[in-house]
């Protein structure tokens, strides 16, 4: 493992890699669904069987990222445990659980010169997945395109490199125990980031979309230097609007799991919205609970007006991915100034409203451009998992092809089966 760029002995295994790996998504592409399935729950027991190795390799990893000075933040992203490792499995299970997307007929018509128009879902191919700090997304990385029928190239962070090859070795071996192609999943075989580069260039033709998994440093080299599609969000800016009808218990619950449940995911509420209407009643206490939970808080006057302890928030706070337990709080006059400073400050990923009003819920939902919104329900549901997919990729917060947790079904792609009797075009 070299952490220097090596591009002359690294360019061969990565295109090797790159062969390999369209040939194991020829393979997967007529894989059946009993087969897909069977390594699915395969790889679940073997993850489980491994759980001890895992372990001990994430001890590692976690022993160098603190020697290297990371926050709390990326070691809580690093870190596995025993029901971590329950959990991957779990998700495996439910992936081999969802329906087969492949092959499905999305739409079917006949023209009137007799033509029968089938269009029907197919694997993208390979997909090449570039994460950091979370050894999780290797098996559910690996999972969704198995059963999506795609091949994935998998490209760990250094800090979470131990981990990853451990899980992935696991995973190979299901596969091969399935009667799989053992290439259909390849973990990139050294930290060296010269790696990146070539995946970025496609590896010869052979990877057919990128996923980055990561800060906002990667993805925006991701974005910048890819020369192939690219599922990607840069960042996870996350708001909760509590309405002027909003119940405060509720408002409470909410707001407090959105922020504090997890600081460090992507969908972690950054900045809190209140109402000018529900200020009275709903401000100082919502600003007093995140306070006594640990979180740092920095407002507008109002919200300084309401607690000694909160700290003046300045323009970058606004727009800021924190993290952390840090959250900014902002009082709105109204739908619109909130929705206005979602607009302007916001990433197109997350948001929330609370409210009893559902005409105002229904409002924000529609106006509020963004791949996930929600109402009366925390911003960390946005996960792939919870929306019963299984898992995800990763929260796609552009327009092209996919938007929001990526799933099986945003792993495919379309063809057209056309039917005819002899039909010529005049």
């Amino acid at each position: 493992m070299n952490e220097n760029s090596n591009v002359p002995s690294i360019e061969p295994m990565m295109l090797y890699m790159g062969r390999r790996a369209r040939e194991g998504a020829a393979a997967l592409a007529h894989a059946s669904t009993e087969a897909k399935n069977a390594a699915l729950m395969l790889m679940a027991e073997r993850l489980e069987k491994d759980a001890t190795k895992i372990l001990e390799a994430n001890a590692q990893d976690l022993d160098a990222a603190r020697s290297k000075g990371r926050d709390a933040a990326f070691l809580d992203r690093l870190t596995l445990t025993g029901p971590a490792i329950a959990s991957m499995a779990k998700g495996l299970r439910e992936i081999a659980a969802l329906p087969d997307p492949v092959g499905q007929v999305m739409d079917r018509w006949t023209r009137p010169n007799g033509l029968e128009i089938s269009r029907i879902r197919v694997p993208l191919g390979v997909v090449g997945i570039i994460y950091e700090s979370r050894p999780n997304v290797t098996a559910d990385a690996a999972g969704l395109c198995l059963k999506s029928g795609n091949a994935a190239v998998l490209r760990s962070g250094s800090e979470s490199f131990l981990t990853s090859l451990v899980i992935a070795n696991a995973l190979s071996e299901a596969l091969v125990a399935a009667g799989l192609p053992e290439a259909a999943i390849q973990l990139v075989p050294t930290v060296d980031r010269a790696a990146v580069g070539f995946m970025l260039g496609g590896l010869g033709g052979a990877i057919d979309v990128i996923v980055p998994r990561g800060g906002k440093d990667l993805v925006g080299r991701v974005q910048a230097e890819a020369r192939l599609p690219v599922f990607a969000h840069l960042e996870g800016v996350c708001h909760v609007y509590v309405h002027g009808d909003a119940d405060l218990d509720m408002a409470k619950k909410i707001v407090l799991n959105a922020k504090m449940r997890r600081t460090g995911v992507c969908g972690a509420a950054e900045t809190l919205l209140v109402d000018r209407a529900a200020a009275p009643s709903h401000l100082a206490p919502l600003v007093k609970l995140l306070i006594e939970a640990g979180c740092e808080v920095r407002g507008d006057a109002a919200a300084q007006g309401a607690d000694a302890r909160v700290k003046p928030a300045s323009d970058d706070d606004w727009p800021k991915e924190y993290l952390d337990a840090i959250m900014a709080v902002k009082v709105v006059d109204g739908l619109d100034e909130a929705i206005a400073h979602i607009g302007r400050y916001g990433s197109q990923h997350t948001d929330a409203i609370v409210t009893e009003d559902r005409k105002a819920a229904e409002e924000f939902l529609a106006r509020v451009d963004s791949a996930i919104v929600l109402h009366n329900a925390s911003t960390q549901f946005a996960d792939g998992g919870e929306f019963g997919m299984g898992g995800e990729i990763g929260i796609a917060t552009g327009r092209f092809h996919a938007r929001g947790p990526v799933g099986v079904e945003q792993l495919t792609i379309f063809k057209y089966a056309v039917r005819g009797q002899g039909q010529t075009r005049p």
